[in-house]
């Protein structure tokens, strides 16, 4: 289901708990927990996710969160409408810059295990296919983030 490495931080085991709860949820409402999909969640540091941003989408600039999608939306769907996961996938790869989560919980006035669940959240559903850049696809994509950190009983307090 999920693999973690960290790149440049130490380990910690808050984060893989988070990562643990948060996309054991998301696999479980979006029906692929029988399947056999893998996410590499990479926690880094915001001089490594500017350099893989820089790299891949030529933005040379230190984000939150980068999402690497191996599938479109509809081969997805499709895998999850016929339940053909008979060997491993990989979902994608998540990259998160974990001082950038520290800043913007700040920033927000919530905890950094809501800001963390919020990234993983989101970054799942961007590996699904999901988007935010039109208005339309932000009123698919954000009521299936809130739906899995309201299940999870994750607020903004």
């Amino acid at each position: 289901m999920y693999e973690i490495v960290y790149k440049d931080i130490k380990e910690n085991i808050i984060y893989g708990e988070t990562v643990k709860k948060v996309l054991e949820k998301c696999f479980q409402e979006e029906g692929l927990e029988n399947s056999n999909l893998l996410i590499t969640v990479t926690f880094t540091t915001p001089e490594n996710i500017r350099k893989i941003n820089k790299e891949y989408r030529n933005i040379d600039k230190a984000t939150d969160v980068l999402s690497f999608p191996m599938f479109e939306r509809y081969e997805i769907q499709n895998m999850i409408k016929k339940q053909e996961f008979e060997h491993e996938d990989m979902l994608g790869d998540l990259v998160i810059s974990v001082e950038k989560v520290k800043e913007q919980a700040e920033e927000y006035g919530h905890s950094f295990e809501r800001e963390l669940s919020y990234m993983l959240v989101h970054g799942f559903y961007h590996l699904m296919g999901y988007d935010h850049i039109k208005e339309e696809d932000k009123k698919e994509m954000r009521p299936k983030e809130e739906k899995i950190l309201s299940d999870l009983k994750i607020s903004r307090d």
